[in-house]
């Protein structure tokens, strides 16, 4: 599969899947609807676009979660981690922030620094610094 690069960031195109696992020295965007067997190391920023889907675990320095997206494995980035609406993921360990959008379904939320709620959730267990709700 070619995968654009800009600068540090690297992007896949539209309809990208791949096989195995990926390892990327960079940032990364993945367009909607991307989907990925393996697990997934990137050294930077990891954007996963709407709808798609991780076999694997994923390790990143930050991540932006699209809505719908489904992740088999467990999360695990250094800094922060927005999950956006109606997102499934395995669990996630985060060193800084976690945001959690409405309809989100996750294991295990654990936090160095605040985890953020907004709307309803479903978690195992939020573990944090702090535990922040917004709306029901």
């Amino acid at each position: 599969m070619k995968i654009y690069r800009h600068g540090d960031a690297y992007i896949a195109p539209k309809g990208s899947f791949f096989d195995g696992n990926v390892k990327i020295e960079g940032n990364f965007i993945t367009p909607p609807e991307t989907h990925i067997w393996g697990n997934m190391v990137i050294s930077g920023c990891l954007e996963l676009g709407p709808g798609s889907t991780v076999g694997g675990s994923i390790e990143a320095k930050s991540i932006v979660v699209g809505n719908n997206v489904r992740i088999k494995g467990p999360i695990t980035v250094a800094e922060t981690a927005t999950i956006c609406d109606n997102a499934s993921l395995h669990s996630i360990t985060a060193g800084g922030n976690i945001t959690l959008r409405p309809g989100v379904k996750v294991g295990a939320v654990n936090s160095d620094e605040t985890i953020f709620v907004y709307g309803k959730v479903t978690s195992e267990r939020l573990f944090g610094r702090a535990v922040k709700v917004y709306g029901n």
